[in-house]
Parts: C-alpha cells; sequence; structure tokens
C-alpha cells in the first residue's frame, strides 16, 4: 500500500466506524391501552370494533383525506362507560419525513376529536409534536373543519412533515368515522 493511500484510510475510516454505529431514534411512548385511558378516562371497557369499507367508501376517503394511506381497520375500539357509548379509539400510522408515526385518535359519540397522543415516534427530528401544546388543537375539530397545516393547525418549525403528516391522518380518521363508524 502506497503512503498516500494509508494516509487517505486513517482519514476515511474513523468516520465511517462511527456513522455506522449511530443509532437509530425510535421512542415509544405510550401503549394502546396506555392511549385507551389517557383519553377515554371516565371507560370502563374498549370493544374492538370490524368494520369493512367498500370500494367506493375507500374513494371517498381517499378524495376527502387527499391521502392513500391504508386505513385502520383492524385498530378501532368502542370506549364504553356501562351501556354508554363515549367514542371510538382509532391508531393509526402516518409518515413523518422517512418513517412512520403512531398515534391514537380519539373521537367522541358525535364525531368531534377529544384529542390525540404520539405512541410511537421513529424519526430523529420533529419529536415536537408529541407535546400537549400541539396536539391540542385537534381538540373539538370534525370532518367539516379544515384540519390544514397553517390554516387551522399551526405548523412547528423543523417538524414540518411531522405536522403535515399527523394533520392528514387525523382528517382521514375524522372521515372513517363519517363513513363507516358514525352511530356503530
Amino acid at each position: 500500500m502506497r503512503q498516500l493511500d494509508r494516509a487517505l484510510l486513517w482519514l476515511v475510516a474513523p468516520p465511517a466506524i462511527v456513522l455506522t454505529a449511530l443509532p437509530a431514534h425510535a421512542t415509544q411512548y405510550l401503549s394502546t391501552e396506555q392511549a385507551q385511558r389517557a383519553l377515554f378516562a371516565d371507560a370502563n371497557r374498549f370493544e374492538p370494533v370490524s368494520i369493512a369499507v367498500r370500494e367506493d367508501q375507500r374513494n371517498e376517503l381517499k378524495k376527502i383525506s387527499g391521502t392513500r394511506t391504508p386505513l385502520p381497520l383492524d385498530r378501532i375500539w368502542r370506549a364504553m362507560r356501562d351501556d354508554q357509548l363515549l367514542g371510538h379509539l382509532i391508531v393509526d400510522e402516518v409518515y413523518g419525513k422517512h418513517e412512520f408515526i403512531t398515534y391514537a385518535a380519539a373521537i367522541d359519540a358525535n364525531g368531534a376529536v377529544i384529542g390525540i397522543e404520539i405512541l410511537d415516534y421513529r424519526e430523529t427530528h420533529g419529536g415536537e409534536v408529541r407535546e400537549a401544546s400541539w396536539r391540542k388543537q385537534f381538540r373539538g375539530k370534525r370532518s367539516s373543519d379544515a384540519l390544514e397545516l397553517d390554516a387551522d393547525i399551526v405548523n412547528i418549525s423543523g417538524a414540518t412533515m411531522s405536522c403535515k403528516h399527523v394533520t392528514e391522518g387525523v382528517r382521514r380518521l375524522l372521515a372513517l368515522y363519517d363513513i363507516a363508524l358514525k352511530g356503530r
């Protein structure tokens, strides 16, 4: 090996070793059960809901929400207090910038958002979407609201993609509620 090649090897190898040793950033904040209790504190049981969405309903959901993300049809629960329906909890995933964000949305029996919780955040930046001050903007929102970033939902600098996609996800879940869950 020539002298110059050895010198270059010493310059390139240490950064390469450091870069491959960087940990992936993923944080689990809440389990589904913890989100159920946080968003529906008065519920004394959660019943899984099984729904089927027809192709025409899927197309309507895509049109309303502007997204093509798969629907979380197997992660929906009725929040009950004895025989009274308090609402529905839906666990969903959206892309942040590069990785999925798992969140839960609680929708009351009248179709308004009670709140959202971030369950798993896998991005290296933008975790501020978990802050209560940002998440509380969704309270009371309905499918008839715009639910648009920089319109009725304030963006967080440095977390734009996470903010945008969580907002789109909540809009999609409200549409899902109207189309397939209302009255169930």
